[in-house]
């Protein structure tokens, strides 16, 4: 697979969080900009797609840290101000046991959709939501009054994280809303575990249900498949590749904005060979990626 430069008339804009990421272990502490959209986001300029992030970002050195990442990665910033300064999350590792906590910015955070955003959305040739505050319906509502043709082009994965979540049942209903007028909706199994307390098959079978058009189910270390109703349904197991996994940050999203670009660059697919060729290609996006430390969308070599 080789990175595909698209013009300015496939921009692609990234709703939903960014953040700062820290990792603490035994003797070591590491930071480093994070959160699902803001992943997607670089990983698909990393593959040459025209992108703008719609997210909050604080007025601190969090957010100026969040603000030179992306401009190094030419990212386009469309910034919400953030009332308790930029979100952080936090992993701690020092007792063996991971645990996560996330701050108050984290936990409040909130998407304006004024002009600004506004204008960003209507010139997108696709819109991307990724960890978006569901369980908050006025914000859910103001961003399906800003996407038009949703059915056309919002590509939607829910990306719940546990200590960000003020009501799930609310966010699994909201999000359901969003799913059944998306282009795609991917889940993946940790979603349906958070969410709904099942199984990624029976997540995929609600969604198409409920009537979404395509699901995107991502499996970790099983792979991925791609399904429309009871017509289309095929799987892809991870690619195999040189070296061992590092780390499995970003897989999820490298999938995710390879997706998208193929989507781009090749036109949604329209039977079961295309979806697998879309396949194929994201595995190798999500395996490379895990074989560097980091969640940063990683292109696999040709050596």
């Amino acid at each position: 697979m080789t990175e595909q430069n698209v013009t300015e008339q496939y921009r692609v804009v990234v709703v939903g969080d960014a953040l700062i990421d820290e990792m603490l272990s035994p003797g070591s502490r590491l930071e480093f900009p994070g959160g699902a959209a803001l992943n997607v986001a670089v990983g698909l300029a990393v593959l040459g797609v025209p992108t703008t992030l719609i997210a909050m970002v604080g007025d601190d050195a969090d957010g100026l840290v969040l603000r030179e990442f992306l401009a190094a990665h030419d990212v386009t910033l469309v910034a919400t101000p953030g009332p308790f300064g930029s979100s952080r999350a936090t992993s701690d590792r020092t007792d063996g046991e991971p645990t996560y906590a996330f701050n108050e910015a984290a936990k409040k955070r909130r998407i304006e959709f004024g002009p600004a955003e506004r204008a960003a959305l209507d010139d997108a040739r696709l819109v991307v939501v990724s960890c978006f505050p569901f369980d908050d319906t006025a914000q859910t509502d103001a961003f399906i009054a800003a996407v038009a043709d949703p059915e056309r082009r919002l590509v939607i994965d829910p990306n719940p994280r546990s200590g960000m979540l003020a009501d799930g049942d609310l966010f699994a209903r909201n999000f359901e809303r969003l799913a059944a007028r998306s282009l795609l909706t991917k889940v993946g199994d940790e979603d349906a575990e958070l969410l709904y307390r099942s199984t990624l098959e029976d997540l995929r079978e609600r969604l198409l249900a409920a009537g979404t058009q395509t699901v995107l189910a991502t499996a970790g270390r099983a792979g991925a498949s791609v399904a429309q109703g009871a017509d289309l349904l095929v799987g892809e197991p991870i690619a195999v590749l040189p070296g061992a996994v590092v780390d499995t940050m970003g897989a999820g999203d490298a999938t995710l904005a390879s997706t998208v670009q193929t989507m781009l660059t090749r036109g949604v697919p329209t039977d079961a060979a295309g979806w697998q060729a879309l396949l194929a290609d994201a595995m190798l996006i999500a395996a490379a990626t895990c074989r560097q430390e980091g969640a940063l969308l990683r292109v696999p070599t040709t050596d």
